[in-house]
């Protein structure tokens, strides 16, 4: 493809919260540098359908504070064929679409880097998940707006939890990452964590009911991480009914209501730092790469390492759980 002179933006997979800002800023950086946008909807459903529309500054005004995603988002089994993929792409030539900017998971970023190779397409990443398991980036967007929003809800669960001296096992989003569980149950003083990086190594229930977690407290709050892989809260709170019959067990789920809500200052500030940085690497010739921050800085990942790399759990954090949790 030659000179980029028109970009277009959608968002993919599961929303998560300052996906609005990261569209923001990528249509006024882009704006700014002289770029035509174009605002894709439905995710890559819409690429194949032409759901598109040009975006100009007053399109994205008074929507950094909004949850979810103004683009929307579908799944799409037509754009996982290199039948649909090439619909896509004749779709992106007639728009004159030149370069997608793609923000959502892995799944998402999957598309943009098979899009990128089969068209020759420069596509580039934004990690926006509330899993933060993208590798090559300290964190996604919308991950510390989930992280509050379990903190928020845990704390509440704590008052009825400590009333009636129970057990609650609170079940977490993340998939197969614990980075929601360990850290949600850090923030909120929970007792133990059970996530999927550990499932293997130990039984992790018979791990915190053999750490005496009653020797001090009449109730207690589990955080669990939802995977296959730790069969979620249920399974466990099943575990402790037959294992462990003295105990009053409770289960929570807070499913998507951790996908919603207002994007924390933190959200909204690497959102807007990384849109603006989407535009620069286009702009210096960068393609196929995800957008992440280290450090405190801006990186570029190639899409190859962001998708098949797993982002390991930093094991201190499972060391501060355990000597905070007596």
């Amino acid at each position: 493809m030659g000179t980029i002179k028109c970009i277009g933006i959608l968002t993919s997979g599961g929303d998560a919260p300052g996906m609005n800002a990261a569209i923001r800023a990528v249509t006024r950086s882009a704006i700014y540098n002289g770029l035509q946008v174009k605002g894709i909807y439905r995710g890559y459903k819409g690429l194949i359908t032409g759901e598109i529309k040009e975006f100009k500054t007053e399109n994205v005004s008074n929507i950094i504070q909004l949850g979810g995603t103004i683009l929307k988002t579908a799944r799409c089994q037509e754009f996982r064929t290199p039948e649909g993929r090439q619909v896509a792409y004749e779709t992106m030539k007639r728009e004159g679409i030149d370069a997608l900017v793609v923000i959502g998971g892995d799944g998402s970023l999957t598309g943009a880097r098979l899009l990128a190779q089969e068209f020759d397409v420069p596509c580039i990443g934004l990690p926006g998940t509330i899993d933060n398991d993208l590798y090559g980036t300290d964190t996604t967007i919308g991950y510390d707006t989930a992280l509050n929003t379990i903190l928020d809800a845990v704390d509440k669960i704590r008052d009825t939890a400590t009333s009636h001296e129970r057990l609650f096992f609170v079940e977490v989003m993340g998939r197969d990452a614990g980075f929601l569980a360990l850290n949600g149950a850090i923030a909120a003083g929970a007792e133990a964590a059970i996530i999927p990086e550990f499932n293997t190594e130990v039984d992790q229930l018979e791990e915190f009911i053999n750490n005496g977690f009653r020797k001090s407290k009449s109730s207690s709050i589990v955080l669990v991480a939802e995977s296959e892989i730790t069969g979620g809260a249920m399974h466990y709170a099943e575990r402790v009914k037959n294992e462990y019959p003295q105990y009053d067990v409770r289960v929570t789920i807070l499913g998507h209501l951790q996908r919603g809500g207002r994007p924390t200052a933190h959200d909204r500030i690497i959102a807007s730092r990384m849109g603006v940085a989407s535009i620069q690497a286009l702009m210096e010739g960068q393609r196929n790469v995800m957008i992440g921050i280290e450090n405190d800085q801006i990186v570029y990942v190639p899409f190859a390492k962001a998708i098949k790399n797993d982002k390991p759990i930093d094991r201190e954090l499972v060391s501060v759980l355990n000597e905070l949790s007596i």
